[in-house]
């Protein structure tokens, strides 16, 4: 049995596909600029935090004995409000970004996260931050040994110096693991231009520069 449709049917059918196709594209593009507007706003937002912070940090600074200065930069949250850690700095390849508490889609979609159960910046131990490759950390695929990343908390500066890049298998957690000194542990996807969930993990290694 043959259907017969109308070229005026047919017509109206591929009409309403490509109003549906438009539409669908418009969607998208609202979308995406909305998580852009999003995450420009987020970090601005808790960039300018940090920055109060360091300014609080600093006039107690001035206002108190070096004593009292010194225990009141003991008493300094390693966590600030809201889960913030501070930011990350790598000036040769353009990253700068806040890092916040805990690696949920909702952290990393806005920010780099660091890496709950790992050492915090100052502490002795393995400091971990993961960051999506498709966005912050994407500028990680062109890290060189001895490139100096700096990470700024309201506890203070501290950098650190590239000493190896690895690709890993994503059970390969040993990567996190403290070895008695002061490093760094970044951790993207690999590989960068992977379309889909990446099978494989990028890792820098950094060691504290005193």
């Amino acid at each position: 049995m043959k259907v017969l449709v109308s070229k005026t049917s047919l017509k109206r059918i591929l009409l309403w596909i490509q109003r549906g196709l438009f539409a669908a594209a418009i969607a998208m593009f609202g979308y995406c600029a909305f998580v852009l507007i999003d995450i420009e706003i987020f970090q601005h937002r808790e960039k300018q935090r940090l920055q109060r912070l360091l300014y609080d940090r600093r006039q107690a600074a001035d206002t108190q004995t070096q004593a009292v200065t010194a225990a009141a930069l003991k008493t300094v949250p390693a966590i600030g409000p809201d889960g913030l850690i501070g930011r990350i700095e790598i000036a040769r390849l353009g990253v700068s970004v806040v890092i916040m508490e805990g690696t949920g889609k909702s952290t990393l979609r806005r920010a780099a996260g660091h890496i709950t159960g790992t050492a915090l910046p100052g502490q002795r131990g393995n400091i971990g931050i993961a960051g999506h490759r498709d966005t912050f950390f994407r500028p990680l695929r062109n890290t060189h040994g001895n490139d100096i990343i700096t990470l700024t908390t309201p506890g203070g500066e501290y950098r650190y110096r590239v000493v190896s890049t690895k690709v890993v298998s994503p059970s390969d957690v040993w990567v996190l693991n403290p070895d008695g000194t002061e490093i760094l542990t970044l951790v993207t996807c690999y590989p960068f231009y992977f379309v889909g969930a990446a099978p494989s993990r990028f890792i820098v290694r950094a060691e504290r520069v005193p």
